[in-house]
């Protein structure tokens, strides 16, 4: 497998790098594209530095590079991910406005009706936000609101961090073991 995550500036980067471990772990290839804003965020929410994000990827771009495979549709991919996915960045994908390389990877996604799953990252919601995911999603991409689960009891925040990038994953098909799935209420019968 084969895939493109794109990690905007939104706060949670940490569901792009945890998705980027996962992604390595089961073996898939990733082609990773981080904003300047991203970069910025790695360094405040993180002890990493954005050189740390890009070596979890099997390759990176620049975010500037209009002559990157990403940015054609004959460079094959099984998909892409934006997570986080700013509004801004939303924003841009939903309006055809590719004026970097994460947002013509998701247009060129879009084009050759690959899976785009958009993680959105945003507390209150304006319409126009909510509008631009009406709008993407009838485009045929994915939105998946980063919003953990309680059912599952987490106790910890890197729990609620699994359930998220685990919801990603099973988005885009691919078997994981990162959060404990429904199985029915505590005390029920199996």
């Amino acid at each position: 497998m084969r895939l493109v995550i794109g990690i905007s500036g939104a706060s949670g980067v940490i569901y792009g790098i945890r998705a980027l471990e996962a992604l390595k772990t089961a073996g898939v290839e990733t082609h990773l594209v981080l904003t300047q804003a991203a970069r910025e965020t790695v360094r405040i929410e993180t002890n990493l530095t954005a050189a740390d994000v890009e070596r979890l990827a099997t390759e990176t771009y620049r975010i500037d590079d209009p002559a990157a495979r990403l940015s054609s549709g004959s460079f094959h991919t099984d998909g892409m991910v934006v997570i986080p996915c700013s509004m801004k960045s939303l924003g841009g994908v939903a309006s055809g406005y590719s004026d970097n390389l994460l947002l013509r990877a998701a247009a060129v996604t879009l084009k050759e009706r690959r899976p785009l799953v958009l993680v959105v990252r945003e507390t209150p919601l304006t319409l126009i936000d909510l509008e631009n995911m009406v709008r993407i999603a009838r485009a045929g991409a994915i939105v998946l609101p980063a919003m953990p689960a309680f059912h599952n009891r987490p106790k910890t925040v890197d729990d609620m961090v699994n359930h998220v990038v685990g919801k990603v994953l099973d988005v885009i098909g691919l078997e994981h073991d990162l959060a404990p799935r429904w199985d029915g209420p505590p005390g029920a019968p199996a």
